[in-house]
């Protein structure tokens, strides 16, 4: 059987309150992400992390957070692309169509 954590943090005069660093890592938040609040009959209420709406991609938001902290601390690591790189590599993709909402053949899944 899974053992409970349970976990306080106070609440300041102005009704806020940090999250513990527990429950932070159990929903895996990160800064400026939403908390969802289920308030039950019964009086209890379930924190969960906020469902990402279909134009915010977690993947992505993860990805571009590294990319950021990555270009912070190593900014010697940033290089210039060459525009005929560019033109090349959008002469190759030219003419290739994608259907994002396409389902995926039985093969790619």
């Amino acid at each position: 059987m899974p053992t409970t954590l349970e976990v306080e943090s106070t609440l300041t005069d102005r009704y806020q309150t940090t999250v513990p660093e527990t429950v932070r890592r159990a929903l895996q938040l990160s800064k400026r992400d939403k908390i969802h609040y289920t308030i039950r009959p019964s009086g209890e209420v379930v924190l969960t992390r906020a469902e990402v709406s279909e134009e915010n991609d977690p993947v992505l938001g993860q990805f571009l957070r590294f990319l950021a902290r990555d270009i912070a601390s190593h900014p010697e690591g940033l290089q210039v692309v060459d525009a005929s790189f560019v033109q090349h590599i959008q002469s190759l993709v030219d003419r290739i169509e994608v259907d994002l909402d396409a389902p995926l053949s039985a093969d790619d899944e």
